[in-house]
């Protein structure tokens, strides 16, 4: 019996996450639940080890592969951070090559440099808190910006992990058939009158989507931007059309200028109540995209076409500082009261050492 108490939690924390993903994904919130969600398995997972490992003792082989894989998992929480530097680093110095050098092009190789500047030359900063920190208040003052400096970056660095989790948790779909009502692509640059590459493999997978859910529309989203001869919804239906789509099954919404307006807009042109709505996007792009339909009221869900893989991981910070933008006011409330509460902390402790230094110098045995 007491063994199946520990299952307790976990028991808990399925309900509650996987009714979390059934209601309402769109959000940080998901990650973290799904890390709170690993936690609590693996906690489970090391107790029963503890709990039965003599029983598993008998058995030589068994317990030495849980063993291997016990430390297998530790290294690679160790190594980790090492893996995302080089990854990155490889990663954008392979988009400069493919791409070229633009300020959106070198995001990798800043996120692997700060990383590593992080890990190895941060700490060397920081002052031994030693009893000459309370003798000098300009020490004690920059130490107190070293800390706030230090949890921003981690903060910041703890929201992206989050942000991707929940990202590739709203791809993950395991019901083919959603029974759709209407399936929004949204548009990216053209040229001329033609569709990019980029662009046609979300008009792909919104057509993918509707052979699978015939009943439904699929929207074609995008207004004519800078260099583009027609509207890039136009576009997109042309190209629909040449691969088969009807013009039964196809609406166009050829006035948005950005994400916000490709949801607002198409969701306007959409006569069923209480419709059953997909969008498509990059991959990459569709959790901010998702983001924004929450903020508008929007129910749907969300599938990603795919793209070129070295550009994913630099797209998916500039997407992940696109969020920031989107919520930057709860995150500094956040950033705001650590500090206050850091300057609080480091006030009471400085006094406390300073009276300590007073009655050590006027005490006399």
């Amino acid at each position: 019996m007491f063994p199946l108490l520990f299952f307790i939690p976990f028991l808990l924390m399925s309900i509650l996450f996987f009714s979390h993903m059934k209601k309402e994904p769109r959000g940080m919130q998901t990650g973290i639940l799904f890390l709170i969600y690993l936690m609590i398995i693996g906690g489970t997972a090391l107790f029963l080890l503890m709990y039965y490992s003599g029983f598993l003792q008998k058995y030589f082989g068994l317990y030495s592969l849980l063993l291997i894989l016990g430390v297998l998992i530790v290294i690679s929480i160790i190594l980790f951070p090492f893996v995302l530097i080089i990854v990155y680093f490889i990663q954008g110095l392979l988009i400069l090559k493919k791409e070229g050098l633009r300020l959106t092009n070198i995001l990798s190789l800043v996120f692997s440099v700060a990383l590593a500047a992080y890990i190895f030359v941060w700490p060397l900063f920081r002052f031994n808190g030693s009893i000459n920190l309370y003798k000098k208040p300009l020490l004690l003052i920059a130490d107190f910006i070293y800390q706030v400096l230090g949890f921003v970056f981690i903060y910041l660095l703890f929201l992206m992990a989050m942000y991707c989790l929940s990202a590739l948790l709203n791809l993950i779909h395991i019901k083919k058939n959603q029974n759709l009502d209407y399936i929004i692509v949204l548009g990216a640059g053209i040229k001329g009158t033609r569709v990019t590459p980029l662009l046609a493999s979300r008009i792909n997978k919104g057509i993918e989507l509707l052979q699978r859910n015939p009943q439904a529309k699929l929207i074609l989203s995008g207004g004519q931007g800078p260099g583009e001869d027609i509207p890039e919804g136009v576009a997109m239906a042309a190209y629909a059309k040449e691969k088969g789509v009807s013009d039964e099954q196809i609406i166009i919404e050829d006035q948005s200028k950005n994400t916000r307006e490709n949801l607002l807009f198409s969701s306007q042109l959409m006569e069923k109540k209480n419709p059953k709505i997909a969008l498509v996007t990059t991959s990459y792009h569709v959790f901010r995209a998702l983001v924004f339909a929450k903020k508008l009221h929007i129910p749907c869900i969300g599938y990603g076409s795919k793209t070129k893989w070295y550009f994913t991981l630099n797209a998916l910070i500039r997407e992940y500082i696109g969020y920031l933008s989107i919520s930057y006011r709860f995150h500094m409330i956040i950033i705001l009261v650590y500090t206050i509460a850091l300057s609080i902390f480091t006030i009471i402790t400085y006094l406390n050492k300073i009276n300590a230094f007073h009655l050590i110098k006027n005490f006399h045995p």
